[in-house]
């Protein structure tokens, strides 16, 4: 029960996806996405390797037959996941995969015509069949594509997670997951742990350790030929020890119900790691009539997606107010967590450099804390490369952009918003919207300018009200009234003791660098910071503006 079956069942596209139009260059990007995915599918099937997380797979392919029916290309036939993993032996009945549904009413719809269903993990492991004969355990084949596997049985030998023997003579076969055995996982905490592509790698070993052996289990999740009632089928395989499957089987008949055990298994210690959730309604079809393809009686639903696939629109480049260069990347949208993500910070500009991401790109990202868009990796490149206009790092310092000059938007705006912040002047009503309003209005050109602003000035802004005009002009009142000691603070004055702090304006701009060496706590770049911060003509000139306007200290 992998990624693997994505292809056959692409029936609808879930809530999270992107905007319904192709990209400019729609065709290169589709093949470039259709040959990424062909790679992923071989490494997958044929070599055991996972590259690429169940989900972001999903959401690939999901982007894949999007961006085909937008260019009205159609599927190619030779499209299929399991192409490369084709085996020799055949399987006594086919593995018919799941179908994924993408949210609850698509379950809450799927529930509604069936009854009898029962609900268990969808355990991350590697789907094999199980021959007995006469009670003996002869085979143990790898899914394969479906039809075709390949012959696992002589390491089957070898894992006493696998009943070797029935207490019956009986010829029966199953079908299953083999698992990577984990002590209390938490799948919301820790994730998969690649479990899946161990155990894949050590099967497609031709000898197994007896520690190696020891650590694989077995979940059966399907008797093709077993009977009808669905209490009597887990009852038997009990009987037979195969335990798990009853243990992680509950019936259902409401949704509430299946989302109380999606939530309770991916937040439950379990022996093995599981991607969601899988419903089985117990009456099926003849064993005889099952192929390789999503059945009507199973369904899956997977947990919430902790990484969402994203198309790179557009690199920009955001200066702060010490003159760091942080690149911002402007996502087509995607949902994560029930959140709308259109941004994400790349965090440096060495790391951008580092990971070259141009618009095109398809990254994946995540929320830290649970909250803040992260970006965790490139997954694939536009093979086009785009040129990207990257500002000048020589340009930008903890010194420059006091005024509104060509590219100093962002500084200017980053120092505004500090100053007006709780680590500065403590301003209320004055965030960084409403700065970058003056801002755009005209009102506002250089670091002070506000000061000299009245209700004649914001009235000429529309959209700002009386009330809120009010506000504005009682905030930038206030501002005078703020000690010295705060004031030096929205200025951006570098950190130093308070201490170090003490005397008026001109008692600080007298200090030279070797004066605030030999003060205590205060080293060599500290000082020489210090000395530029106080010696720079920009600052000096917004002192002399403050000590006209009568701020304290100044």
């Amino acid at each position: 029960m992998m990624h693997k079956f994505m292809a056959f069942f692409l029936s609808v596209l879930s809530s999270w996806t992107w905007a319904e139009t192709c990209p400019d260059d729609a065709h290169p990007q589709l093949d470039n996405l259709a040959r990424q995915i062909s790679q992923w599918d071989d490494s997958y099937h044929r070599q055991g390797q996972s590259p690429i997380s169940d989900e972001l797979y999903d959401q690939a392919r999901q982007r894949l037959a999007h961006w085909r029916e937008c260019t009205h290309q159609p599927t190619p036939q030779a499209d299929n996941p399991l192409a490369s993993s084709r085996g020799t032996l055949r399987h006594p009945v086919a593995h018919t995969g799941v179908k994924k549904m993408p949210d609850e009413p698509a379950v809450r719809e799927w529930l509604a015509t069936r009854q009898d269903v029962w609900i268990q993990p969808k355990v991350d492991g590697v789907a094999v069949t199980l021959v007995y004969r006469e009670g003996r355990l002869q085979q143990l084949i790898s899914r394969g594509d479906g039809l075709l596997g390949h012959d696992w049985s002589a390491s089957a030998a070898r894992i006493p997670g696998i009943v070797q023997h029935l207490p019956v003579a009986v010829d029966v076969v199953l079908q299953g997951e083999l698992y990577w055995r984990l002590d209390h996982h938490v799948q919301s905490i820790k994730g998969g742990l690649n479990a899946r592509s161990k155990v894949a790698g050590l099967m497609n070993r031709r000898q197994l350790s007896d520690a190696e052996a020891a650590g694989i289990g077995l979940f059966v999740w399907a008797w093709p030929d077993g009977p009808a009632d669905f209490t009597e089928r887990l009852a038997t395989l009990t009987q037979w020890g195969f335990s798990d499957t009853q243990r992680y089987s509950h019936p259902i008949e409401h949704i509430s119900e299946a989302a109380h055990w999606r939530t309770h298994w991916y937040n439950a210690p379990l022996p093995f790691a599981s991607d969601g959730v899988v419903l089985h309604q117990a009456a099926r079809a003849p064993a005889e009539r099952w192929q390789a393809s999503a059945p009507y009686w199973t369904a899956a639903w997977k947990y919430p997606a902790i990484k969402a696939l994203a198309l790179v629109r557009k690199v920009q480049f955001r200066v702060g107010r010490t003159g760091r260069i942080t690149p911002i990347l402007e996502l087509e949208p995607v949902w994560l967590d029930d959140r709308q993500i259109s941004r994400v910070s790349v965090g440096s500009l060495k790391r951008w450099q580092a990971l070259d991401i141009r618009p095109g790109d398809h990254v994946s990202i995540s929320l830290a804390g649970q909250v803040i868009p992260r970006l965790d990796e490139v997954i694939l490149r536009n093979e086009t490369r785009m040129d990207v206009q990257l500002p000048n790092p020589r340009d930008f310092h903890a010194l420059s952009c006091w005024q509104l000059d060509p590219g100093c938007e962002d500084q200017l705006l980053a120092r505004l918003t500090w100053l007006s912040g709780k680590q500065g002047l403590a301003l209320p009503h004055m965030g960084r919207e409403t700065w970058n309003i003056l801002i755009q209005a005209g009102l506002i050109a250089g670091f002070l300018d506000w000061l000299t602003l009245d209700a004649a000035q914001l009235a000429t802004i529309e959209g700002f009200g009386d009330r809120t005009r009010e506000r504005v002009l009682d905030s930038f009142n206030s501002a005078r009234q703020r000690p010295f000691s705060q004031w030096l603070k929205a200025l951006g004055v570098p950190p130093a003791a308070r201490n170090n702090l003490e005397g008026d304006w001109q008692t600080l701009a007298a200090k030279d660098t070797q004066a605030w060496l030999a003060s205590d706590g205060i080293g060599p770049g500290r000082a020489a910071q210090l000395s530029a911060f106080f010696r720079d003509p920009q600052v000096q000139a917004l002192a002399e503006t403050l000590r006209e306007a009568g701020i304290d200290g100044f």
